[in-house]
């Protein structure tokens, strides 16, 4: 598909997974993500667990961390979130305290759990349901891409 046949969410998602392969090749899982404001990226971060011997740096929550202590900026209302797979429980908390306007992502949660042999749940939804915020979701956008990289990593290796 060319780039002129692509929506802006299918450009920016492409990018996501673009990262979720580097993080593979840096050492880490899959997953990747974009910051975007006004049709422009201004941040981007990919999965940083083992390279940065921190469990919960993955790459939402470490996209978060860093974006608002580098700008100084904690209100994201404005921007949207493109992540190649849904969030987990805790990248969806951060998504609410910093008030992100909307997160778009490739596989779902139920795609992830189902690779590594689990139920699973969507667990963007039940965060964004029961908080205070309610960021705008836009979910499947390029999924069969991404899981083709979940699938390729978790095949070999495990979770966490």
């Amino acid at each position: 598909m060319s780039t002129d046949t692509m929506t802006e969410d299918e450009i920016f998602m492409r990018e996501a997974i673009r990262l979720s392969k580097f993080a593979v090749e840096h050492g880490n899982e899959p997953f990747g993500t974009v910051l975007v404001k006004e049709g422009k990226i201004v941040f981007s971060n990919e999965n940083q667990i083992y390279t940065k011997h921190d469990p919960t740096f993955h790459g939402e929550a470490g996209l978060i961390r860093e974006f608002c202590a580098q700008t100084a900026i904690t209100d994201l209302h404005e921007y949207t979130l493109y992540s190649s797979c849904e969030p987990c429980f805790m990248c969806s908390g951060a998504m609410v305290w910093v008030k992100l306007g909307r997160l778009v992502y490739g596989a779902g949660n139920i795609d992830l759990e189902h690779i590594l042999g689990n139920e699973g749940c969507n667990c963007s939804k039940m965060v964004f349901d029961n908080s205070f915020w309610h960021p705008q979701v836009t979910a499947g956008i390029l999924r069969e891409e991404s899981l083709e990289i979940l699938r390729e990593y978790f095949g070999k290796h495990q979770k966490g």
